[in-house]
């Protein structure tokens, strides 16, 4: 494996990528050129200052995951990534207590004045009477965001004898209760609060949330930090909101553009600004590294997908759990789309028992890309861009999930391919923890395995077929290692109409992958009367 780092991380990153026997890796110092050293490259990691567009990506074919030591990726082309089937992850929380203490001291350097008590100190002055501060015991803290840096924040707020009410959605209430925080709307956040912080996302609901209409509804005198992004906040509102008093402060550490070089809030007294330190702390930057060199050393020895902005992440406990299955449905797909005639239009996948209780997002996209995995160009689809290449390619996806069914046998994937020219059904499960098993094939139910080199054998059911193949295979010094019989029940023959009455199939599993004789072998069974069709069907052992 090669990773590429393409800006500074912490030693205790690198210590922990180059301990792996034959990984190779390239730091920030080493490289000349980023697109050469990409040419090559399993991962690349990055923070803030490498733009890692689609251009870039052109230069690196082999990339599997692009690893950001931080939260925000705006400087990763996500889409692009996507398409090429490479997954982008970040590191939340990593920094939470690094940004809730940096929140906090801004908060107690407004109320205490400790940058201008430090200036005119340093200038000689000795004035004491002007720097009349206030305390943050008492005083309501909105905080917008409970997620892991809200949550922290509030820990801390509230050993300072701060009474805690906090918007956030997406919170379980219990959550906010446990950690003695009062959840209410956004505006009653806004009309309650002595001081108010910011800590979500940039999303189309939350971008320019602190505007004038906001700020207008604020309790008078408010003081506002914000730590998250700098485009939560219209600057020509917060501006006037400061320059009348309405507003008695602001703290800002993040910046619609970056570096900050002009801004309408140099000349105001009553703003502190730093440079987007809030997670910058040695501690922090260690654990960001330390986080994100697991992350991506589990996702290319294990398949192990954390902290993913362009897939469903699982933890390494959930994924194995779920990982028998991700194979499972890759193959089940494979073994589908070999059979699959005209043009196909939609894909049904129905999850049942405790396969429809968990995360089925990979699931899915290893099945999508089973299916996809043959086709001509499609080479390079795979459980990260498996979706996105569906809906590129005008196929729609459709998804059910059924926790139990009456009869049923425990986690059963099912797809079903709709084509210009009918329908092709199949159905798996995974025996023993490991096993795939292919349970039903277009009414027809049939115990086979899902690995190895295998024949589907469309027949009549008549006397004499079975020994036929047998002979067949056998005369073309072809072992058979499994044979798996069924035909379809009699009440599913009225209802299944590629399964008429009398039909039979055959799905042999032969010991060698490429045998030379296999074309002939495949030629004969064709000839034999009774046999109708003949599928070769390559799985990985």
């Amino acid at each position: 494996m090669k990773i590429v780092l393409a800006e500074k991380v912490s030693p205790a990153t690198l210590a922990l990528l180059t301990q792996e026997p034959g990984w190779t890796c390239v730091t920030a110092d080493k490289i000349q050129s980023l697109p050469a050293e990409l040419a090559d490259a399993d991962a690349l990691i990055v923070r803030s200052a490498v733009q890692v567009d689609a251009a870039l990506l052109e230069h690196a074919p082999n990339l599997r995951v692009i690893g950001r030591a931080g939260v925000g990726v705006d400087n990763i082309d996500t889409a692009a990534a996507t398409h090429r089937g490479i997954v982008v992850m970040n590191t939340p929380g990593a920094n939470a207590v690094a940004v809730a203490e940096l929140t906090l001291g801004l908060m107690i350097a407004m109320c205490r004045q400790i940058p201008r008590a430090n200036q005119t100190m340093h200038a000689g002055t000795w004035d004491k009477k002007s720097l009349q501060g206030s305390e943050l015991r008492g005083k309501t803290l909105g905080i917008v965001g409970l997620g892991r840096i809200g949550l922290e924040v509030a820990r801390r707020a509230a050993a300072f004898g701060m009474d805690l009410i906090a918007y956030d959605p997406f919170l379980a209430p219990v959550i906010a209760r446990e950690n003695d925080v009062t959840l209410t709307n956004l505006d009653d956040v806004f009309r309650n609060s002595d001081f108010l912080t910011l800590h979500v996302g940039l999303t189309t609901q939350t971008e320019g949330m602190i505007n004038a209409h906001s700020i207008a509804i604020m309790k008078p005198g408010i003081r506002i930090v914000n730590c998250a992004r700098g485009e939560l906040i219209v600057d020509a509102a917060l501006a006037e909101g400061l320059s009348s008093g309405r507003v008695s402060g602001a703290a800002l550490d993040v910046f619609h553009r970056e570096p900050l070089k002009e801004s309408v809030f140099f000349n105001l007294p009553n703003v502190l600004l730093s440079p987007h330190i809030a997670g910058a702390t040695d501690e922090a930057q260690e654990a960001i590294g330390i986080q994100l060199a697991m992350q991506v050393r589990d996702y290319l020895k294990l398949g192990v997908v954390q902290n993913a902005v362009n897939v469903s992440s699982l933890s390494r406990e959930e994924y194995v759990e779920v990982a028998p299955y991700i194979d499972m449905a890759s193959r089940l797909g494979n073994f589908l789309a070999h059979a699959t005639p005209g043009h196909l239009e939609t894909i049904q996948i129905t999850y049942t028992g405790r396969l429809a209780q968990g995360k089925t997002d990979l699931i899915r996209n290893a099945a999508l890309a089973g299916i996809f995995a043959d086709t001509e160009g499609q080479s390079s689809v795979n459980r990260i861009n498996a979706t996105a290449v569906a809906g590129e390619r005008g196929i729609r996806i459709q998804e059910d999930k059924r926790e139990f069914v009456p009869g049923g046998s425990g986690s059963v994937l099912r797809l079903v391919l709709h084509t210009s020219e009918g329908d092709t059904t199949a159905s798996a499960t995974v025996l023993h923890g490991n096993s795939p098993r292919l349970l039903t094939y277009d009414g027809i139910d049939i115990e086979a395995p899902l690995n190895g080199t295998l024949v589907a054998i469309r027949n009549h059911d008549v006397p004499g077929v079975v020994g036929r193949i047998g002979t067949i295979l056998g005369e073309h010094g072809i072992n058979i290692a499994n044979f798996a019989l069924g035909r379809p029940l009699a009440e599913r023959q009225d209802r299944v109409q590629k399964v008429p009455s009398g039909q039979a199939l055959a799905v042999v599993q032969m010991d060698t992958a490429s045998n030379p004789s296999a074309a002939n072998m495949l030629a004969a069974l064709r000839n034999v009367e009774a046999i109708t069709s003949v599928r070769l069907i390559e799985l990985d052992e």
